[in-house]
């Protein structure tokens, strides 16, 4: 009788996201089980109880899930339950705290799009604003742009050592080059705005970061890209559906929040079936799915 598929969902908090449940189930998972409050210091005893319970031939069909909010708390449980493995009892690892990985990764991939369609360019030299940097998303989105080349500053609203704190923690762990940078008023938001060439809204849902006024003075605007589909939109102008639509009179166009997601979903679907199908156990992070992100983003008209 063949296998069930199995998914174990690891999460630091207290319950795992109905989300993720949805799409593993979706994927094809027949059982998803999810385990609360599971951290660096317990990730390993528990993934050596899902990998020893069903046999070197149970493990192809096992797979775990890592969740939680904090994005280098999840790198390090990825990480932790790879070195628990042991040959031949070894199963796939997915992480993807609040979706930040995927989504960060579908945002960097939507606005590499629109990059290359509407000013033939890409993130190389670009400067990108990170309206909300110090959130799971903006972090991930920050350290990827800058793998490619950007220069990226992370914003913060509460204060400068945060602010610093925050960046030097993205660059630490995610081999990025990025800057913390304090924006508490309109002046400093719209002197920061007149620097960049890309700008990433991923504050709270239903928060507006950027206003008419304050768009204006983004002269050198090329993307701006808003992962909020909650109204008001985070960037004025750019609303849920836009995908390359043009904003105001400048040459920058916008990239809005269902636009972006409609790549996330592809990413997190593909991802959770990529383990599920895997000859052998793969291990799935921020890497894997930019990759994905950007297989996505070609494949768009």
């Amino acid at each position: 009788m063949a296998r069930p598929y199995i998914l174990h969902m690891f999460t630091p908090g207290r319950q795992a996201s109905p989300f993720d449940v949805n799409m593993a189930i979706d994927a094809g998972y027949e059982h998803v089980i999810p385990y609360a409050e599971v951290t660096r210091d317990n990730i390993a005893a528990l993934t050596q109880d899902a990998i020893f319970s069903r046999g070197p031939k149970g493990v192809a069909s096992t797979g775990l899930f890592i969740g939680g909010r904090d994005v280098v708390l999840a790198a390090d449980m990825l990480d932790a339950a790879r070195k628990a493995m042991v040959p031949p009892f070894a199963v796939s690892v997915f992480a993807d705290p609040s979706g930040s990985y995927t989504t960060a990764a579908a945002l960097v991939a939507a606005v590499e799009r629109q990059l290359r369609k509407a000013h033939r360019t890409d993130f190389s030299g670009r400067r990108v604003l990170v309206l909300g940097g110090g959130g799971a998303v903006g972090r991930v989105a920050g350290a990827l742009a800058s793998q490619l080349g950007a220069q990226v500053w992370l914003s913060n609203r509460t204060d400068e050592t945060q602010a610093v704190r925050i960046s030097r923690e993205t660059n630490a762990r995610f081999n990025a080059q990025t800057e913390g940078l304090l924006i508490r008023s309109a002046d400093a938001l719209r002197a920061a705005l007149a620097d960049a060439d890309i700008v990433f809204a991923t504050a709270s849902a239903g928060v507006q970061v950027v206003g008419e006024a304050d768009r204006a003075a983004a002269g050198k605007l090329l993307v701006a890209a808003d992962v909020n589909a909650v109204p008001p939109a985070g960037i004025a102008g750019v609303d849920a559906m836009d995908d390359g639509k043009g904003i105001g009179a400048g040459r920058a166009v916008g990239v809005g929040a269902l636009a972006i997601g409609n790549i996330k979903y592809q990413v997190q679907h593909r991802l959770f079936l990529a383990m599920r199908e895997a000859a052998g156990p793969v291990y799935l992070g921020f890497p894997e799915a930019m990759a994905m992100a950007r297989t996505v983003a070609a494949e768009l008209p």
